[in-house]
């Protein structure tokens, strides 16, 4: 279980192929402090550590994973976020986040706005997920409030902080990111459709 504050930044180094699995190999300041087999948040997507070095550490996207996530994009250079699973005597800053991406959207609206930054994001409205105003989803494994929402489509403003520290900041019109919307919400809109 994660909490969706981004704790670093990785960068991918290696990308290695084995049948249907992709190997992705990680650079990054918290990867020294990783074990074999720790669950760690990856743009949102818990993989598990199979592999270490002095300072990265390697995870495997199985066929399912890389068919519901934007992990199947990634290339040798790219930014993801990283969070390691939450520890139960700690806070939970951000929300309940499992690292089970629900489905991916694209960023349809970039903008500064004095000094922050709104973005959008369209989904296929059919597989059932939802937002509501205020309430929480998980963008690349990022924590956000919900400003505005539509049946297809919701908004975020992002604060310089979040945008330095994460990998919004190379997010463009057109991209794909992963979501995952808030697990209350799921099991609210799979009630009511009962």
């Amino acid at each position: 279980m994660f909490t969706g504050i981004i704790e670093t930044l990785g960068e991918v180094t290696a990308i290695k192929n084995d049948h249907t699995n992709i190997h992705f190999t990680i650079s990054s300041a918290i990867s020294h402090e990783l074990k074999i087999d720790q669950s760690v948040a990856h743009n949102g997507v818990c993989l598990t550590v199979v592999a270490l070095n002095d300072d990265s550490h390697t995870v495997t996207a199985i066929d399912e994973t890389l068919n519901k996530t934007n992990l199947k994009s990634v290339k040798v250079g790219s930014k993801v976020n990283l969070e390691r699973c939450m520890q139960m005597n700690a806070r939970l800053d951000g929300h309940i986040v499992q690292g089970h991406v629900d489905q991916t959207a694209t960023c349809i609206k970039r903008e500064e706005i004095d000094g922050s930054w709104e973005f959008r994001f369209k989904y296929d409205a059919s597989k059932g997920n939802v937002t509501v105003e205020k309430g929480s989803a998980c963008v690349n494994g990022i924590s956000l409030t919900v400003v505005n929402s539509a049946d297809d489509e919701f908004s975020v403003f992002i604060i310089p902080y979040t945008f330095e520290h994460t990998n919004l900041q190379e997010v463009q019109v057109g991209d794909t990111v992963n979501l995952e919307f808030d697990i209350i919400g799921k099991y609210v809109a799979r009630l009511m459709g009962k």
